[in-house]
């Protein structure tokens, strides 16, 4: 999906803070998978009548960090079972955990490469999510909006 201009440097630098949001709430709330969700559901509701590039970019953002809270949330409620529960750590226990640190090491990367590339004016559209954000967000409706101001 190609932008029809090339955004402003202020657009260009919210829906990078869109990415860079949910980096800092992963930092700030590491052991709540939902903080991260929550802070980056606050950054979209304040942008979600922004222009398209930064509406877009939130709404990816958003749609990431919904994937990832099950599957932290999951590694999360098992460890606090391990730990106080009476569960035992067991290989699939160790196999789960090692698949969500991959899982969030490559979307730590891909968040991080994205808040880059956008602040530059870039559009970075993720291999799932960017399909699923252009159903969410249709351009024709966005340039009307865009447009009409």
């Amino acid at each position: 999906m190609e932008l029809p201009t090339k955004p402003s440097d202020s657009e260009a630098e919210k829906a990078s803070n869109s990415y860079v949001m949910s980096l800092l709430a992963l930092m700030a709330g590491l052991p709540l998978p939902i903080i991260n969700l929550v802070a980056t559901l606050i950054f979209f509701l304040g942008n979600r009548k922004s222009t398209y590039f930064v509406r877009w970019h939130c709404t990816q953002a958003l749609l990431s960090q919904t994937t990832v809270l099950p599957i932290n949330s999951a590694a999360t409620i098992w460890t606090l079972t391990i730990i106080f529960g009476n569960s035992e750590v067991t290989n699939a226990y160790i196999a789960y955990l090692i698949t969500v640190f991959v899982f969030n090491v490559c979307e730590f990367l891909a968040t991080l490469y994205a808040a880059i590339e956008t602040r530059k004016g870039k559009h970075v559209e993720w291999w799932f999510f960017g399909a699923l954000t252009n159903l969410l967000i249709p351009e024709t409706t966005s340039r009307s909006i865009h447009y009409n101001r």
